[in-house]
């Protein structure tokens, strides 16, 4: 044993990153930090001089990274992006987790795409914002979807920048959900700044209303077991319908009261015709849920 070696200190495994916009920044931070042999590319180099500075090793070329190693991790702006970048790169053999925001269809053609040319292929959703990564605490995650097996292999890295949570072998499960967890937060963005805005020109502290307003969505929250519950056994519709109807009949005070404080009703009214279209429908004996009226 050399003075030099670390007993007790199995080598970390390489990572190639591609994109080193402030998420793909954070991430190679991380990785770095961990003490992953890290290879960077970005399309503006300059953006590489600081995590060279740091002890990442740089790629002239976006083909060059790829061949630094066998996990190849790519966070670029869009899955066109994606397409161009390692349209010159030999992916023969190298595991490809992609990290950039795709739609479901994207994600899969994705992998079929990187399946040609012989590439194994994990596409993941990140469940956070740059501040997040390499902090533990924060409680960032991403998802990702593909072969099990793959995932398996490179969780112990992949769980380094954020937690690594499986979404499923369709390589679009990841992406899917990754847009339907983003869409309840600005469903739940659009509540709370509707909430604001009733309450901005009145004598109310934004603070202590704040703390109010956390602690109710907070208790709000296990609705979305309950709404699963009824997909997955299914609702009993004579039991829902008075239920509905009170919320229904409740409307037009929240539509009064949104005139009543100068306050425009468009964040709302989307969902109070929503509760009218399902109340109507299982009233007539079809006890369709909103989730189901979405569904065209």
């Amino acid at each position: 044993m050399t003075p030099d070696t670390k007993p007790h200190s199995p080598e970390k495994a390489p990572v190639t990153l591609l994109g080193l916009g402030a998420m793909g920044t954070a991430l190679a931070r991380a990785w770095l930090a961990a003490g992953h042999p890290t290879t960077v590319w970005n399309r503006t180099p300059a953006r590489a001089a600081a995590l060279a500075a740091e002890g990442a090793r740089t790629a002239g070329t976006a083909a060059a990274a790829v061949a630094a190693g066998p996990l190849v991790v790519v966070c670029l702006l869009d899955d066109v992006s994606v397409g161009e970048v390692l349209a010159g790169a030999d992916l023969a053999g190298k595991d490809v987790v992609n990290l950039t925001t795709s739609t479901p269809d994207q994600a899969r053609d994705r992998a079929a795409w990187a399946e040609e040319r012989g590439a194994r292929y994990l596409d993941g959703g990140i469940m956070a914002i740059p501040p997040m990564i390499g902090v533990p605490e924060a409680g960032g995650y991403v998802l990702y979807s593909g072969p099990r097996d793959l995932f398996d292999d490179h969780r112990a890295t992949l769980a380094v920048p954020a937690g690594a949570t499986y979404a499923g072998a369709d390589p679009g499960f990841a992406a899917l959900q990754d847009v339907a967890l983003l869409s309840a937060m600005y469903g739940m963005f659009a509540g709370v700044t509707h909430a604001f805005a009733l309450v901005r020109r009145e004598d109310v502290d934004p603070a202590e209303f704040a703390g109010l307003l956390t602690g109710w969505l907070t208790a709000m929250a296990p609705v979305a077991h309950r709404i699963a519950g009824e997909l997955t056994t299914g609702a009993d519709p004579e039991e829902e319908v008075a239920g509905l109807a009170m919320q229904v009949a409740g409307t037009p005070t929240f539509l009064d009261t949104a005139r009543g404080q100068g306050v425009s009703p468009e964040l709302v009214t989307p969902y109070f015709e929503l509760m009218r279209r399902c109340l109507a429908e299982r009233e007539a004996n079809n006890p369709q849920g909103m989730v189901d009226l979405l569904l065209r």
